[in-house]
């Protein structure tokens, strides 16, 4: 069987290295807001080439935090696409502001920019496009139509993509970004774990106190603001020290895997996702009418496969109610058709050559 994403693999060359960093947390037992952290901190604000980097502990958090250090009015609204993962509205929610869906192009998966235009009335407080599959959202055009709006990027699964028209790393461009640090992200941790990137020095300090019960991580019992316990474990700070040595070169591997693919499946039964041009490449999806087939198909072949994400956000049970009689009908088509392909950089080309077979087999 041809895995989704084999963890083992992957980190099999850094998993000494890791077991090591991870002993000597447990042997100083510093294991909250250790130097590890900072440490992070500094390369991967060094990596993304933003002013700071605030650590925290997941990436619904991030997205969370971000919004609370606007200090906005309760209910005000938050621009977000109507396919994405669920944590991007549940963040807006968390934040007591309202969410307003606007529906995606079905060829990018992305926010359609055009439709976030209409949206923009007086309540309209921020915009947060999301980097879906690693695929760039245009901030160049959203910036030209965002008004006042602040921008805050869900970059969850856009580690070390570059904007398309100036070549600057997701991350470096926004008033703020948020990612994610779980396992399978191009960039995970052995756990939960996010981190906040902002040019903002003020939004930077405000977002570091939020994560840590309002206090700065030098005076540890004077807790300036009413905040919630949001920090990154030492462990998982020392993981990532690691591990975001080997990004570039994983997100390397990505676009040639995804380029095999694009060059390679050709198949009238499949539409291929259009992606901008320095994309990560977290998924490769596809899309096909008939997804269950298709998937067991996958399956007969031994090849596994996964949905990225089989609802739209108006879809959720837990959501419904928020959007009464309202219709995004290309978000709906593609959640309903949209499947994930392997794109492990570490497969092999004998694997990505039988995969790129099948699939023209299907």
């Amino acid at each position: 069987m041809i895995k989704f994403f084999d963890l083992n693999r992957h980190d099999s060359k850094i998993k000494n290295y890791i077991f090591k960093s991870i002993k000597k947390i447990i042997n100083k037992k510093n294991f909250i807001n250790g130097i590890e952290v900072v440490k992070f901190e500094n390369k991967f604000s060094l990596y993304v080439k933003s002013k700071n980097a605030i650590a925290c502990s997941n990436g619904t958090d991030a997205l969370t935090l971000a919004l609370k250090a606007l200090n906005l009015k309760k209910n005000s609204e938050v621009i977000i696409p109507a396919m994405t993962y669920i944590s991007t509205a549940y963040s807006v929610l968390n934040a007591q502001l309202k969410p307003v869906l606007v529906d995606i192009n079905l060829d990018t998966g992305l926010m359609n920019l055009d439709l976030v235009r209409k949206k923009i009335n007086k309540k309209t407080e921020v915009i947060l496009p999301v980097h879906l599959y690693g695929n760039v959202v245009d901030l160049q055009k959203l910036n030209k139509i965002k008004k006042k709006c602040v921008v805050i990027e869900d970059a969850s699964q856009a580690h070390g993509a570059l904007h398309d028209y100036n070549l600057k790393k997701v991350g470096s461009c926004s008033d703020i970004a948020c990612f994610s640090l779980y396992p399978g992200k191009n960039l995970g941790a052995y756990g939960d774990a996010g981190i906040i990137t902002t040019n903002n020095n003020f939004l930077a300090k405000k977002i570091a106190k939020l994560s840590n019960l309002g206090a700065s991580r030098t005076n540890k019992y004077e807790h300036e603001l009413i905040a919630g316990n949001n920090r990154l474990d030492t462990l998982q700070a020392a993981i990532l020290n690691i591990k975001i040595n080997q990004l570039d070169k994983n997100n390397n591997l990505r676009k040639k895997i995804a380029k095999k693919y694009q060059e390679g499946i050709n198949n009238s039964k499949i539409n291929k996702l259009k992606y901008s041009k320095n994309s990560v490449y977290h998924q490769y999806i596809i899309l096909t009418k008939d997804r269950k087939k298709f998937m067991d198909f996958m399956n007969s072949k031994k090849i596994q496969t996964s949905i990225h994400y089989p609802k739209a956000i108006h879809e959720h049970k837990s959501l419904k109610h928020l959007f009464k009689n309202m219709k995004f009908p290309m978000a709906s088509k593609f959640a309903k058709e949209c499947v994930s392909i392997p794109i492990d950089p570490y497969l092999m080309d004998s694997e990505i050559n039988y995969i790129i077979k099948v699939i023209n087999s299907y």
